[in-house]
């Protein structure tokens, strides 16, 4: 399957809001689970916070949130090495990626016994988005082939439209081509591809 081309032009309307996965010091290169080139979304994300800003348009923030020896941890038996420890310096974002004081957190996989991906899995995201009459999600961050992947199948699961902004996601890759897969998954469900320069207000 060959991913499909990025979405033309898109106007940003009412009813749509920005999710921004997880961009956390700990994901970042540098950080106990950094991903390459993860360093390169933040400016690119800038950009789209700026065009949803710009147009009073709402914007929500996932985060890692994890209390100490959470089941995803190596220490515990997990896949993971110990990362975005509730409170810590890793867990927050870097000085460089300003959000908007109107800005939504989301804290996810806050329980110690239950590892999840998606930013809707035991939080208040849905309920949020609802609220403010969303129908169009546009998501990037980190990571490609698990938070994002999973956020994105759980919001057009629960009937949202989702744009994929292609520019502003990175991949773990355990294996190589995980985040290819990833992309291509998404988009085979629904989620259409788009880049910051096809974006406007």
């Amino acid at each position: 399957m060959t991913i499909s081309k990025p979405v033309s032009h898109l106007t940003l309307r009412p009813g749509d809001a920005l999710l921004v996965a997880d961009i956390q010091n700990d994901f970042l290169p540098g950080g106990s689970l950094g991903i390459t080139e993860g360093d390169e979304v933040v400016p690119v994300l800038l950009r789209y916070i700026a065009k949803f800003q710009a147009q009073g348009l709402p914007i929500f923030a996932s985060r890692d949130w994890h209390p100490p020896h959470h089941c995803s941890f190596q220490e515990q038996g997990g896949q993971w090495p110990v990362h975005c420890v509730m409170g810590s310096s890793g867990a927050q974002p870097p000085p460089r990626f300003s959000l908007p004081p109107s800005t939504q957190i989301i804290h996810k996989a806050t329980c110690l016994d239950k590892d999840t991906y998606s930013a809707f899995e035991g939080t208040a995201l849905e309920t949020s988005l609802r609220a403010a009459g969303v129908r169009r999600l546009s998501v990037g961050g980190l990571a490609t082939d698990y938070c994002v992947l999973n956020t994105v199948k759980d919001a057009l699961a629960r009937g949202f439209s989702v744009f994929l902004l292609v520019d502003a996601i990175r991949a773990v890759n355990l294996r190589p081509d995980d985040g290819r897969m990833a992309e291509e998954e998404m988009i085979r469900l629904g989620a259409r591809p788009i880049r910051c320069e096809n974006l406007a207000g």
